[in-house]
């Protein structure tokens, strides 16, 4: 079921043409409880990826991130109790975090909070300890506990504790799985506010240089879809994973402009280097990467597409895409509003 939005399918609006010929299609609302209890028709399981996606436009579209990412599951879950299913999986997001884990000079767990308004005014990019001393990233582990800093990620919290608190309440086995930033094969490359790894493609495609916000050393971890749909299936079978939250990244870190020239590079567009703001994005966090043990330990998920095999996947697919590069107006959005400083 997917309501096929136009901002990630375009204006045509008509059944991906990737979708196997067995695969029914319900085009429908999540916040539409007939649609629901339609596609709910014959189901044993239940995946629930249905959300809008974007830090920037979740800050100023604020209504219809709610209505969407918590109405929608609200409404989801409400069909659920009327008809049980095995097993639900809910798409939960790396977002929550906030900052990951950091450590100080001596060694020690820090978890941070949001950067001062001040700080970031100044360049000063990078979490700081009580003395001003540069706190060290680290891997990011499940026990984290949630730093709220976007809309977005506040109803991202919001789909997996909801599904986990009422899943439990109605004995209905159920599992988040909190996404890092995903690629690959099929991302809708003319919204600009979808996976940053789709955004900078849409831009070298058109022939730009990709903008990167702050000075583009930001630590990320970026896993490929076909590892995200082993976590899923995986989580599916295994009943250790029920009512359990579970890291899904490669387990790996970059920074945003590492991955920038990498794909550049490997789009032969190694001319077109990023271009790097120097502003700062109501919402984003410095540094944060997963810690994927407990995936491992319950799940037996082992990431299994190296990340230049996937971006060399990714390449020669989008040679025969076309993408509408709106980063400009999107980022004229975001400064209107005073979203960026």
């Amino acid at each position: 079921m997917d309501n096929l939005s136009e901002q990630v399918h375009g204006k045509d609006c008509v059944r991906p043409d990737y979708l196997h010929e067995d695969v029914e299609l319900i085009v429908g609302d999540v916040r539409d409880p007939e649609a629901v209890e339609r596609a709910l028709e014959g189901v044993e399981a239940v995946f629930h990826f249905a959300a809008m996606v974007g830090v920037g436009q979740s800050m100023y579209e604020i209504k219809e991130y709610t209505e969407v990412n918590n109405v929608g599951t609200a409404v989801l879950l409400e069909a659920l109790i009327k008809k049980p299913v095995k097993k639900l999986i809910v798409a939960s997001s790396m977002s929550i975090y906030g900052e990951g884990l950091y450590k100080n000079a001596a060694g020690k767990q820090i978890m941070a909070t949001e950067r001062p308004l001040e700080q970031l005014k100044e360049g000063n990019w990078e979490l700081l300890d009580a003395k001003g001393q540069t706190l060290q990233p680290i891997p990011t582990n499940e026990t984290k506990l949630p730093c709220l800093s976007s809309v977005y990620a506040l109803s991202k919290y919001d789909q997996e504790r909801m599904s986990l608190m009422v899943g439990r309440a109605y004995n209905i086995p159920t599992v988040a799985m909190r996404f890092f930033n995903v690629y690959g094969t099929r991302q809708a490359l003319s919204n600009p506010y979808t996976g940053v790894l789709a955004i900078f493609a849409s831009r070298l495609l058109n022939g730009n240089a990709p903008m990167i916000f702050e000075d583009g050393q930001q630590q990320r971890d970026f896993v490929h879809v076909r590892d995200v749909a082993l976590a899923c299936r995986l989580a599916l079978e295994k009943d250790e994973a029920n009512g359990q939250v579970f890291n899904v990244g490669s387990g790996n870190n970059y920074t945003i402009s590492e991955i920038s020239e990498r794909l550049a590079k490997v789009l032969d567009k190694a001319d077109l280097m990023p271009q790097i703001t120097g502003k700062y994005r109501v919402g984003d966090i410095r540094h944060c990467y997963a810690d994927i043990s407990l995936a491992k330990e319950k799940l037996g998920f082992y990431p299994q597409v190296e990340f230049n095999s996937g971006l060399e996947e990714l390449a020669s697919w989008l040679e025969g895409q076309i993408a509408y590069d709106r980063v400009n107006e999107a980022s004229a959005e975001l400064a209107a509003r005073g979203l960026t400083v």
